[in-house]
C-alpha cells in the first residue's frame, strides 16, 4: 500500500520534519511487522534520518551543504538557476527506509524522517509512502 503526502516549502533550502505525517500513516495501516519507504518526487529534493532534538542539527546540515555545492556556479545554473539544488538532493537522496517493528517505525529516541527542499519554496511537494507487510 501506499499514500502521498503533500507538503508545501517556505524556503530555497530547508529541512522540514514529516515523522508525524508518516507514523499517522504507519498506525492507520495496522500493520505490525515490516518496511516503511519514504520517497520524495522531484530532482532537486531529498529525504533525510537526522535528529529532531533542536533546530541546530538542520541548520548543520543546510550549512554545511550549502559549504560543499554552493549556488550559481554549475553549469546546470544556465538552464534554470538551481544547479545546486540537483547537486544536493542526489548527494542526500529521495528516499529513506525504516522497518516497522511492532505496530511502529523502528526509529530511535533522536531520529526523526525530514524531507529536505533545495529548490524552493515549494508550494506543493509530494512525498510516497510505501508499506510492505512481512506478514501478509
Amino acid at each position: 500500500m501506499h499514500e502521498v503526502i503533500q507538503i508545501s516549502t517556505p524556503h530555497y533550502n530547508g529541512l522540514t520534519d514529516i515523522t508525524h505525517k508518516v507514523k499517522s500513516i504507519v498506525s492507520a495501516s495496522r500493520i505490525k511487522e515490516g518496511l516503511i519507504n519514504v520517497y520524495v518526487r522531484g530532482a532537486t529534493a531529498a529525504i533525510m534520518i537526522q535528529e529532531n532534538w533542536d533546530q541546530s542539527v538542520q541548520n548543520d546540515v543546510i550549512s554545511l551543504l550549502k559549504k560543499l555545492i554552493p549556488h550559481g556556479v554549475w553549469e546546470h545554473d544556465q538552464q534554470d538557476g538551481n544547479g545546486d539544488s540537483h547537486l544536493k538532493a542526489g548527494l542526500v537522496g529521495p528516499s529513506e527506509t525504516i522497518p516497522v517493528m511492532n505496530g511502529k517505525m523502528g526509529l530511535s529516541t533522536w531520529q526523526n524522517i525530514f524531507l529536505c527542499e533545495f529548490d524552493g519554496p515549494r508550494s506543493n511537494r509530494e512525498i510516497v509512502v510505501t508499506l510492505i507487510d512481512s506478514e501478509s
